[in-house]
This record gives C-alpha cells, structure tokens and sequence, in this order.
C-alpha cells in the first residue's frame, strides 16, 4: 500500500515540505512526487505519478 505524506526540509523559521510516496508496509521511500512551500502557500505536483502510485 502506498500513501502520500509530508517531508519536511528547508532551515529553521522557513518550512518547506516535499511531498512524497512512501510504502506503508515496508517503510521505503519511493518518489518525490510534489513540493509545499508554507510561506507563499504554493504547492507544486505531478499528477502523473501521484496517480500512478495510487
């Protein structure tokens, strides 16, 4: 089972998140499928692959 979750990078006072798929199961990380910056609130995503995993 794959789902969509929330990495967080970026500095301090400064969160960016990446979006990624993960395997539930296994707890690997398989693709970075998309970005979130909280600042400007723009997200950014590949709905090619976020379909393909789901």
């Amino acid at each position: 089972m794959v789902k969509l979750r929330l990495k967080r990078c970026g500095r301090k006072q400064r969160d960016v998140y990446r979006i990624v798929a993960i395997d539930v199961r296994a707890g690997i990380y398989r693709m970075n499928v998309g970005f979130y910056d909280t600042i400007t609130s723009k997200t950014l995503t590949n709905f090619p692959a976020i379909i393909d995993f789901l």
